[in-house]
């Protein structure tokens, strides 16, 4: 796209807008601009200093930040850019159509656009792609009082100098990691590894996934991990903490939308187009539809039975209800203890084991609750369930123990089966498994019937 004219609403003033909020909390100003039209935005930009500007496009909070970068004119947009953290220039860069890409890359200095374009070599999903290039490093013969010296010097253009890293003067390996604090506090004349403390730094590599790199983080109480690379041992980079949260909340996004049965979508809600949200929805409905389309086989299989016992069919959907919520509740458990590394692929069957008496247990306690409702209803004059309501309540029971166990086994197993054949163990969605045990559910609420209720009602 080439330089576009920019075009805002006449009730929008940019210029106005540059001089009311320049100074505001870059937080606010983001949440401001983004009730504003790109184009509006982009004239925002022009109006403030590039500093104060990349400040803004910084934020991961931005939305449309691809589309704004587009609509600068293109030697303004490359100062904004040349501004940018590296990391967060990437992300930018990835969103944007080839022939932007191309365009604004040409207007960076060669190491930035090596930077960057050593970034975009990484998935965003990983330590690579997360990390930053903008990290204080120093050799390993430099005194206290030099490395203060060179932080002062260097300060404005790295994003954190709470961790320095000390490296081989001769191979760039890295040696230790040095807290900001205990730098401060030691002697200025004594060499720097003298600071450091006698442990082996935490490492990690660029195809690290991300949800690794948090975990990471969060057992070490680190503020920033090195990615390092696993041949030479250098230091390619740095993915600090504030990057793991946002990552983290982009992921557990995901999640949350791929458990309640649809693709993830990649803009805020009321940002998303009408078609976007179709496509991103109307693909997992189908399935889960298809699905559905056996348990109404199923029942067809099951139809004379059901003529015969037509009390059946009043408890159908609370036998199908309760083994879904069991797999959805074993489903949730076991997507969160595998996305925190809880659990292994190799656990499987300590959960499987787990899961059995579990499962057991809360049948028991829904199908006795089952069993005293009949009962209950049934004296009371609530409703007759005819003259063998007793054998009705005992395969009520019977069915809620069978399927609520069969429910925690299968929503438990799966997300072990699909992260072990490479697909997302969230994948495993609640409305999955739900339709999943459905059709399980009536089959093993039938055969229970046939045992119980054979030469009375069936």
């Amino acid at each position: 796209m080439q330089d576009a004219t920019l075009i805002q609403d006449e009730a929008f003033d940019p210029a106005a807008f540059a001089r009311s909020h320049g100074s505001d909390h870059v937080a606010d100003i983001v949440e401001k601009l983004n009730q504003q039209p790109a184009e509006a935005v982009a004239a925002v930009l022009t109006q403030l200093s590039p500093e104060r500007a990349a400040e803004i496009l910084d934020q991961p909070s931005l939305t449309e930040a691809a589309e704004v970068i587009t609509l600068v004119p293109t030697s303004h947009a490359g100062r904004l850019l040349t501004a940018m953290a590296d990391d967060r220039a990437a992300d930018l860069f990835r969103e944007l159509e080839l022939p932007d890409r191309t365009r604004l890359l040409a207007q960076l200095a060669l190491p930035i656009r090596q930077a960057i374009l050593g970034l975009l070599g990484h998935s965003p999903h990983t330590a690579g792609g997360l990390m930053t290039t903008e990290f204080v490093s120093v050799p390993d013969k430099w005194t206290v009082r030099e490395v203060l010296e060179y932080i002062r010097k260097v300060e404005r253009t790295r994003e954190t100098i709470y961790a320095i890293y000390v490296l081989d003067q001769n191979t760039q390996r890295l040696l230790q990691a040095v807290s900001l604090r205990r730098l401060i506090i030691a002697n200025p004349d004594d060499p720097i590894l003298s600071a450091a403390r006698q442990i082996t730094p935490v490492t990690t590599s660029p195809d690290a996934d991300r949800e690794e790199v948090a975990r990471l983080i969060t057992k070490y109480d680190l503020l920033a991990v090195p990615v390092v690379d696993d041949v030479s041992g250098r230091v390619l980079g740095i993915v600090t903490v504030d990057d793991v949260v946002d990552a983290i909340l982009q992921e557990s996004t995901e999640d949350v939308q791929k458990f309640g049965g649809m693709e993830a979508i990649d803009e805020p809600y009321l940002q998303t187009g009408f078609l976007e949200m179709i496509r991103k929805r109307a693909g997992w409905l189908c399935i889960l539809f298809l699905g559905e389309m056996l348990t109404a086989s199923a029942m067809q299989h099951y139809q004379a039975e059901l003529d015969r016992a037509l009390v059946l069919a009043l408890f159908i959907p609370l036998i199908m209800s309760s083994g879904g919520n069991s797999g959805s509740q074993a489903t949730s458990l076991l997507i969160r203890a595998l996305a925190l590394h809880e659990l292994r692929l190799g656990d499987w069957w300590r959960v499987a084991l787990r899961e059995l008496p579990t499962g057991l247990t809360l049948g028991a306690i829904l199908g006795l609750l089952g069993m005293t409702r009949i009962t209950l209803w049934q004296q009371l004059g609530l409703f007759d369930y005819g003259p063998h309501w007793g054998l009705v309540a005992m395969t009520v029971g019977s069915a809620l123990v069978g399927i609520v166990t069969f429910g925690s086994l299968s929503g438990s197993m799966l997300p072990f089966i699909l992260k072990r054949v490479g697909f997302d163990p969230a994948s495993a969605s609640a409305p999955f498994v739900a339709t999943l045990v459905d059709v399980t559910g009536l089959m093993i609420y039938f055969s229970i019937a046939l045992v119980f209720l054979r030469g009375t009602l069936l």
